[in-house]
């Protein structure tokens, strides 16, 4: 039986707070869970920590589990820090599914009262190997949606895109709508936005 942990399981097992990042591509994650204190995230920026955060360093290059003090490259000390706010003990989870787009996925998750248990180090990578899963571009876009989300995020309208295709209006709203579903967008500017940090246009 699988257990999928809900966002109330989430904030039990990491109760100092928890950063998720999804499907990251060449820079930005599809998706970005920031639960970590407020005054530490505020200090994490003020001091520009993320070009020496071993965390990220960590789960840039490998795949797995490791806990925050069997992080070795720590320049600025940035674990000694995340410890006077609070964040004593810490797990981190990356995940990398060989996947053509290269993306990957990895979680870092905080406690204050002790380490985490092994157990509850395979709910947490379990947990982010399910929403990196989820959270797959779809395979199944047709090159004419993938064409008319392009001209949509570039900012062209229904009647032009319709124009240049040489289709009706019709016909472009129609790749529009099933590219919205096979994208779970909203709107077609979402749909394009997402498409494009897929790396799909």
């Amino acid at each position: 039986m699988t257990i999928h942990l809900n966002a109330e399981q989430l904030l039990e097992l990491a109760p100092v707070g928890h950063y998720i990042a999804l499907r990251i591509g060449f820079a930005y994650p599809v998706e970005e869970i920031n639960a970590l204190p407020q005054d530490w995230v505020d200090h994490y920026t003020a001091n520009r920590f993320m070009l020496f955060d071993p965390v990220i360093r960590w789960a840039y290059d490998n795949v797995g589990t490791i806990a925050w003090s069997a992080l070795e490259y720590d320049p600025r000390d940035i674990m000694g820090q995340a410890h006077s706010f609070g964040m004593r003990h810490g797990v981190v989870v990356s995940v990398f599914d060989g996947n053509a787009e290269g993306h990957r996925s990895y979680g870092s998750f905080a406690r204050n009262d002790r380490d985490f248990q092994d157990v509850e180090v395979k709910l947490l990578q379990a947990y982010v190997t399910r929403r990196h899963t989820e959270m797959a571009p779809p395979q199944n876009m047709t090159m004419a949606e993938l064409e008319a989300l392009g001209m949509v995020r570039d900012g062209m309208r229904l009647k032009e895109i319709a124009h240049v295709l040489g289709v009706t209006e019709g016909a472009v709203k129609q790749r529009l709508k099933n590219a919205k579903l096979k994208l779970g967008a909203k709107t077609g500017s979402q749909a394009a936005a997402l498409a494009g940090q897929y790396g799909l246009i």
